[in-house]
């Protein structure tokens, strides 16, 4: 497929930043301040996100504080009740003022027209118990790309207190649904991370269904059914081309990407069996890795493309397997009493695997290494699917349909299940995954 412009480029066209010299001899202290896997003990870090100066200040203030709010690990306070009014952000905070209020960190920066007509964004971060400006930046954009900068802005704040990379300047493919239960209408749609900036990417003529993100560009693969057999679809989303992979008729699956995004990885049905197979998008020649009586599908590559956990019914139910990327055997990493394992997805840190886990009537959202140990269920109920990571591994977003005449929305929870927040949607909408961060 080829591109109108690469990710990285599109970042650079989009955006330019600088580091923003520390106030009056203060210094960039680089350790980070919270560590985010501390046990029963965690807290989150308490900031106050000042309102920006300049016109198109709150609107971004607006951003990051959202942001924040669901970020788990920063707890925003309220701006009512601020004591000191910032009207200079070039200038330290009164530091006493904010230590009443227990706030471990001041954000403070300006929205204002540069004389080209681009827009320049700076902000200050502040540690309250040293007085210091630990973190200062510039941004320069066209001015369409305001809101953008609200979630680099947010990035580098969270990297900066957490030492963890961030996730908010990213976006989610989805399945947007809208019209009666049935008779819906069945969009591809794209949006930020926190439900804003929604495009669509289908009219609705044909059923779309499962998309799935490249984890190293801008490409989505999806399923499409219109006439015959169900299509695999290639997009570019920055160029809006796409392209037909093949038709499939015995696909139960959509493919995944590799982590390179050469290969897909799909599961197809024969007869009553369903096994994997790998896909090379240069060549079209496909592979196949399984070989069962059973049904294989779900398969997701590790980050470091050496290995694929999928789910299988071999061993008489419905069970994760990690098997090499290559081929050959299994094995099983599920075991919850009782319970049936399916969807799983990869950390792109390798260090989880998401899954969707049905116990009796409940339907739970939870990880667990690559090994099977540390099993945590995050959330539970009727109906959770589709787990997506997202880019830095900490969140993962999933659907939820609880039947009846209403219909799937879309939510998100921290993989140590400390919350879970709804992620709007323009009507209904299932399907998730989560891209690559674009800066």
């Amino acid at each position: 497929m080829s591109h109108a412009f690469t990710r990285r480029q599109a970042a650079t066209l989009l955006l330019s930043g600088a580091a923003l010299a520390p106030f009056a001899g203060s210094a960039l202290a680089q350790a980070p301040y919270l560590d985010i896997r501390r046990g029963s003990n965690f807290q989150p870090v308490q900031i106050a996100v000042t309102s920006f100066a300049g016109e198109q200040g709150p609107a971004l203030t607006a951003i990051v504080t959202n942001n924040f709010k669901r970020s788990v690990f920063l707890q925003p306070l309220e701006p009512k009740s601020f004591v000191e009014n910032i009207t200079n952000p070039d200038q330290a905070p009164q530091m006493d003022s904010w230590r009443m209020l227990n706030a471990q960190f001041v954000v403070t920066g300006r929205v204002a027209r540069a004389p080209d007509g681009r827009l320049r964004t700076e902000f200050r971060l502040w540690d309250v118990t040293s007085g210091q400006q630990v973190a200062g930046q510039q941004y320069v954009t066209d001015p369409n790309n305001a809101r953008r900068v609200g979630h680099i802005v947010s990035d580098a704040i969270f990297t900066r207190v957490t030492g963890e990379k961030g996730f908010f300047d990213s976006r989610v493919v989805f399945v947007d649904e809208s019209g009666p239960k049935e008779k819906r209408r069945k969009r591809l749609a794209i949006m930020d991370q926190d439900g804003g900036n929604v495009r669509f990417l289908s009219r609705g003529d044909d059923l779309v269904v499962t998309p799935r993100f490249s984890p190293s560009s801008q490409d989505v693969a999806y399923m499409s059914f219109g006439q015959g057999d169900p299509r695999v679809f290639l997009m570019n989303i920055e160029s809006g081309q796409r392209e037909v992979v093949g038709n499939f008729p015995g696909m139960t699956f959509s493919p995944r990407f590799s982590p390179d995004g050469q290969r897909i990885i799909m599961s197809l049905s024969q007869g009553s069996s369903s096994n994997l197979f790998t896909m090379d998008l240069r060549s079209r020649t496909t592979t196949r890795l399984t070989d069962t009586a059973g049904i294989d599908t779900s398969p997701s590559y590790s980050p470091d493309g050496s290995q694929i956990v999928f789910e299988s019914d071999r061993g008489g139910t419905q069970q994760i397997y990690v098997m090499a990327a290559g081929g050959g055997g299994g094995k099983r990493i599920s075991f919850g009493e009782g319970a049936r394992y399916s969807t799983p997805v990869w950390s792109p840190k390798g260090d989880f695997i998401a899954f969707t886990r049905q116990k009796g009537g409940s339907f739970g959202i939870g990880v667990m290494k690559p090994d099977g140990s540390g099993e945590r269920i995050l959330t539970e109920g009727y109906h959770n699917e589709g787990p997506t990571f997202a880019p830095n591994g900490l969140y993962v977003m999933f659907f939820r349909d609880p039947g009846g005449s209403a219909g799937a929305k879309i939510h998100m929870a921290d993989i140590f299940g400390r919350g879970e927040f709804p992620v709007p949607t323009p009507a209904f909408g299932s399907d998730p995954s989560w891209g690559p961060l674009l800066s």
